[in-house]
């Protein structure tokens, strides 16, 4: 029989960097408020990281998004206002209102 050649201590490193939040959050759906406590560039992390944010608005959308809107553009992100929340997704994901007609 042949010897095999394991890394298994690279194999666990590795293991254990995705264990602790080694991915870009991707996937994730941030809930949160919209009310101008918390610093744009939280929400832009969020979005370049992969993530989506459903944010509850308090307050004047235009005002409290401005901050962060342009730079989630800039990164082909989307952003909509669905009653009462600022829905914005990430690069590739889209946001598919068709229903709302």
């Amino acid at each position: 029989m042949s010897e095999i050649d394991l890394d298994l201590q690279t194999v666990e490193e590795e293991l254990t960097d995705e264990d602790e939040g080694g991915d870009d959050g991707g996937g994730r759906v941030v809930l949160g408020v919209l009310d101008g406590t918390t610093p744009d560039e939280e929400w832009i992390e969020v979005v370049e990281d992969g993530g989506t944010l459903v944010l509850s608005i308090e307050g004047d959308v235009n005002e409290l998004a401005a901050g962060f809107a342009g730079d989630v553009r800039e990164v082909d992100g989307d952003l909509m206002q669905f009653r009462g929340f600022l829905v914005v997704t990430p690069p590739g994901v889209g946001i598919d209102a068709s229903r709302l007609d």
